[in-house]
């Protein structure tokens, strides 16, 4: 009369709970597919529109029963869509993938997804243990000793740095109300994508892009419309800054490196700064009492690759402090990032 099978509600969550628990599981499987397609230029292949899985094999040099099967399985993740006629076709999120899309993520796919990342998630346990990231554990050196030391590396890791940056510039230049004239100094500004955004948007101001040699030497300053605008130095932020300038900017800088080096780097900012200059820290902002945000992954990778760390409001307001700055104020984006501002004390 009474069955003993469990109530559908609870049958329900139980099946979800394990679903979860097994997509966690497979995380590094489907980091594996999508480094397989995207390795394999398939999005690219699928930018004109559907083929079949023949055809698509055929075209990238690859065998079509095994793409197969890994398009069945980031279909899951709605990066591909089979069509009823059986063609496959590329998804929203899976033209992002495609070497010539606007804001290409290929890149930033392809650096996520590098061995370099395997075997640092891999370590993991043992960094829980220790404190030590697993990358260092794994190479025996730290991260960007490394990449400066494998062209390559450096090479995939720099495309990618402009592939996740990609519009999102743009968004971060247009949130905070720069002066209409001044110098603007880009601290270990990478190519110069953000301080090339800034310039644009405001023709008064003009602009110094600091960073290691090899870093500045592919710049993307040479336009015309910033002529006689910048100043390309090359420099170490562990070095004593001489650059003087109205605003700083320390975009996705200060999250590589542990609170002492971190300090560091901001009191060598602060050196340089003339009166009434002031400093814009761009990172993402976690929130204090622990709720979700999307760079709570991103600090994982921080925790696996190098020292460093995403932080909350208040840990930046404590770094700040520890390097004579006051924080002024922290300002959202549309982006990921938010512009934190700080005065010299």
């Amino acid at each position: 009369m009474f069955s003993s099978s469990p109530p559908v509600s609870t049958a329900v969550n139980s099946h979800r709970q394990s679903s979860l628990l097994h997509d966690l599981m497979y995380g590094h499987i489907y980091a594996s597919a999508l480094r397989a397609v995207v390795f394999h230029h398939i999005p690219d292949a699928l930018a004109a529109g559907p083929r079949g899985v023949e055809e698509l094999a055929a075209q990238t040099g690859v065998m079509a029963e095994p793409l197969e099967r890994v398009l069945r399985l980031l279909a899951m993740k709605d990066l591909f869509h089979k069509e009823d006629d059986g063609m496959w076709d590329l998804s929203p999120a899976g033209r992002s993938l495609c070497s010539d899309a606007v804001n290409s993520q290929r890149e930033a796919a392809l650096l996520f997804t590098d061995e370099m990342f395997r075997h640092s998630a891999a370590g993991l346990p043992n960094t829980l243990m220790t404190g030590l990231p697993g990358f260092e554990a794994f190479h025996g050196m730290e991260f960007f000793p490394y990449l400066r030391g494998h062209s390559e590396k450096n090479q995939v890791f720099d495309k990618a740095m402009v592939s996740i940056t990609a519009g999102v510039n743009e968004k971060i230049a247009r949130s905070y109300l720069f002066p209409e004239t001044g110098t603007v100094v880009d601290v270990a500004g990478g190519r110069g994508g953000l301080l090339k955004e800034v310039l644009a948007l405001h023709p008064g101001l003009s602009g110094v892009l600091l960073d290691r040699p090899e870093t500045i030497a592919s710049h993307l300053l040479d336009g015309e419309a910033l002529k006689g605008r910048c100043r390309i130095v090359a420099g170490d932020i562990f070095s004593n800054l001489t650059v003087q300038g109205d605003i700083y900017l320390l975009k996705n800088v200060l999250h590589d490196f542990s609170d002492g080096d971190a300090v560091k780097i901001l009191r060598n900012v602060r050196s340089a700064m003339r009166p009434g200059a002031k400093l814009l820290v761009i990172e993402a902002v976690l929130p204090d009492d622990g709720s979700a945000h999307p760079a709570v992954a991103l600090d994982i990778v921080m925790l696996m690759t190098v020292r460093g760390r995403e932080r909350t409001e208040s840990e930046f307001d404590a770094l700040l402090g520890s390097s004579g700055f006051r924080m002024s104020s922290v300002l959202p984006t549309l982006a990921l990032s938010s512009i934190i501002e700080a005065e010299a004390v």
